[in-house]
């Protein structure tokens, strides 16, 4: 089925992180404490690598069920047998993304504006990462950041489930629920936080709140 709980969606910055076993500990640390989803993004890494870490991050997660999306690279995907892979504007086309990585695993695109997102076709898109909504550091290649408004216009036209992403942090998480986010996307909101497992927590109990229409201290 291709399905996945976008609620906590882990990106892995291997900067922040501290490289391969960062990385490894992050997601495992992460996953424990309620991410829903972890992404393997590391766009300077030569694909030996990033095969090798994609098994050990499966791995590490295994035990709590959190799937693994590959960014930008169908081959690695395939590969390491991840469960989906998350392409850009720039990457290889979602048709040929498809092609590659047949018709079980979950696929992710970015979408930025309203031709973006009119290109979509959902037979073939599982989800979208909708952003940057806020300037973003850890990406430098990112669209201008669409703000709160342009989130909640696009969103409002979601053609499939859509993760917010863009300097998200768990004070702006409820926002973006409440204007049609299936969940957040974050870098630096866990990736080398003091407290993985609490970062991850935080962004965990304000998803809860903002779904169930109540406030929580962060």
């Amino acid at each position: 089925m291709r399905h996945v709980d976008l609620s906590v969606y882990l990106v892995l910055d291997p900067g922040l992180c501290g490289g391969f076993d960062g990385m490894v500990e992050t997601s495992r640390a992460a996953a424990q404490a309620g991410a829903t989803v972890i992404q393997l993004r590391a766009p300077t890494w030569k694909k030996r690598a990033l095969v090798e870490c994609a098994r050990a991050i499966k791995q590490a997660v295994a035990p709590w069920n959190v799937p693994l999306i590959v960014n930008d690279h169908a081959d690695v995907c395939v590969a390491a047998d991840a469960h989906g892979l998350h392409v850009g504007q720039n990457d290889l086309t979602p048709q040929d993304a498809r092609a590659i990585i047949g018709p079980d695993r979950v696929l992710g695109l970015s979408v930025s504006n309203e031709s973006h997102l009119n290109a979509v076709d959902a037979r073939i898109v599982d989800h979208l990462g909708i952003g940057p909504v806020f300037a973003t550091t850890t990406k430098l290649d990112a669209d201008p950041a669409v703000g709160l408004d342009g989130f909640a216009r696009l969103a409002a036209r979601k053609p499939c489930p859509i993760v917010a992403i863009g300097s998200v942090t768990a004070q702006c998480a409820p926002d973006l629920i409440r204007l049609g986010a299936d969940g957040v996307a974050v870098v630096s909101a866990i990736c080398g936080q003091p407290n993985v497992a609490e970062a991850t927590q935080r962004l965990v109990r304000a998803l809860r709140a903002a779904r169930e229409g109540g406030t929580v201290a962060l």
